[in-house]
């Protein structure tokens, strides 16, 4: 019997967490498996682990799991294909499937851009973006936010789209803070590219206030759970569920 198994971050933040698992079953309704679990990476129970022996115990003998990360890091190549191997060993007449992050997607670039018309601020020629991401010490996750931020300049015509990590390697918000005060852009839109407002974006916002930006700056609210989004996970369910079927071409 098949199982989807939806692996979400986890947060210190409960109202994250309780975010995470509506909009989960949300996404479980669009999916005709009779067995369909919701676990977290880290902070919060159930664990991958526990996810995977809940799925088990409903009679699954194929479990399809689901990352349900933005970006392809360390989490995604490293942190829960390691599960998946441990679950292997210990459920060795299981088969285990794993799916893809949600990656670049031109459905959530237009969320994006929603939440940058949600400020009601008139976006001009001289208007300027800022994508703020969690942090990752992996190349690849940097070259996917920068090509977002790239397919967002272009689809919308925005005069310059930037990135910026709140921890890891890469481009540092904490830089770009200091480099900003000198130049004094005429307007800036800063979206937090995460999905939930919680901790981060709170962080954002005191960075803010301490470094005395000036008010020509638009904190835009997180790229969250839409409609979008939730189209972007259902397929990457579907995918994993049914491997040959021709994946969408990203433009």
């Amino acid at each position: 019997m098949k199982a989807v198994l939806y692996v979400a971050h986890g947060s210190r933040v409960e109202e994250g967490n309780q975010q995470a698992i509506s909009f989960l079953k949300e996404v479980q309704k669009e999916i005709q498996v009779p067995i369909q679990e919701i676990c977290f990476l880290e902070l919060v129970e159930p664990t991958v682990e526990q996810g995977m022996t809940n799925c088990i115990l409903k009679g699954a003998t194929e479990i399809a799991i689901v990352p349900i990360l933005l970006l392809t890091a360390k989490h995604a190549k490293k942190d829960i294909p390691l599960k998946i191997e441990r679950g292997k060993q210990q459920y060795p007449k299981v088969k285990f499937s794993y799916g893809r992050p949600l990656g670049i997607d031109h459905r959530l670039i237009q969320t994006i851009y929603k939440r940058i018309v949600e400020s009601n601020i008139p976006i001009t020629n001289k208007s300027e973006v800022l994508l703020i991401g969690r942090g990752s010490s992996d190349p690849a996750a940097w070259r996917d936010f920068l090509e977002i931020a790239t397919q967002l300049k272009l689809k919308f015509g925005i005069r310059k789209v930037e990135i910026a990590f709140l921890y890891g390697k890469g481009p540092q918000f904490d830089t770009y803070l200091q480099t900003l005060k000198e130049r004094q852009s005429e307007q800036l839109f800063i979206v937090p590219y995460l999905l939930f407002q919680g901790k981060l974006r709170q962080g954002i916002d005191r960075k803010l206030n301490e470094t005395k930006i000036s008010q020509n700056v638009i904190i835009c609210n997180s790229l969250g759970y839409d409609e979008c989004v939730k189209e972007v996970v259902v397929d990457r369910v579907r995918e994993v569920l049914n491997p040959f079927q021709l994946k969408e071409v990203v433009i």
